[in-house]
């Protein structure tokens, strides 16, 4: 027997399964990215530059060799770009004066300088681009060109404070923010790495006086007003 049903009696379409709650946090793709820069340091510090492989990278942030070439051609590239991550962790709080600001930077690099990841894979890429042109180029473009930023930032903030002059030639504000960047980068890296002597509050002090004033501000003396008004 056919059961013929009246027009308000029709099936209800059955309610669709509900939705899976959506991911939260981080999408895959740069939790792996992260997992594998986290990976490189963790295999620098334990095994060094000369025994580290992408293949142990690979197994210890749980990916495919794959994924690692698909997003760098070497290790070298590997290791810049897992070091780079670190030094964009530095930071130029407002301390009040551009010495103190100098100061404050200073000591920032050296603390990261000091960690054995940092310090093992510096020197080991700095030494590895005497001899790959597009590895010192990668070194340039993700770590020494972004950091640049903290010496704009210093020399904007103390503009504002009157502490420097503003420059009215672009071009020579810019040689000037990188011979700038040079001294204290150069600096610290030869006292921390080459010398591996301490840079500590006193020598931070001294060097940011001696920065700012010139040579003829005897460090470990405050400049005077004057002082603080050449070109950054």
């Amino acid at each position: 027997m056919v059961t013929i049903m009246s027009p308000s009696h029709t099936p209800r379409t059955p309610p669709a399964p509900p939705a899976s709650p959506s991911r939260t946090g981080r999408p895959r793709s740069v939790e792996a990215h992260a997992a594998i820069l986290d990976a490189t340091r963790a295999a620098l510090v334990e095994l060094g530059w000369s025994k580290l492989t992408m293949g142990d990278v690979a197994s210890r942030a749980g990916v495919a060799k794959t994924t690692l070439y698909r997003r760098w051609a070497n290790r070298s590239e590997l290791v810049v770009d897992a070091v780079a991550v670190l030094f964009d962790e530095l930071r130029l709080p407002d301390r009040g004066s551009l010495t103190a600001d100098v100061e404050g930077v200073v000591l920032q690099f050296a603390a990261l300088l000091d960690r054995p990841e940092t310090r093992t894979a510096l020197m080991a890429v700095v030494a590895e681009s005497t001899r790959d042109e597009a590895l010192r180029e990668r070194i340039r473009s993700s770590i020494v060109d972004r950091q640049k930023r903290l010496v704009l930032v210093g020399r904007e903030r103390a503009q504002a404070r009157g502490e420097l002059p503003y420059e009215d030639d672009p071009a020579q504000a810019a040689r000037n923010a990188d011979m700038i960047f040079d001294v204290i980068a150069g600096a610290v890296v030869h006292r921390a790495l080459v010398s591996a002597e301490p840079v500590d509050a006193q020598w931070a002090r001294s060097f940011s006086l001696l920065l700012v004033g010139g040579l003829t501000t005897t460090p470990g003396t405050p400049p005077s007003p004057r002082a603080s008004t050449g070109p950054a």
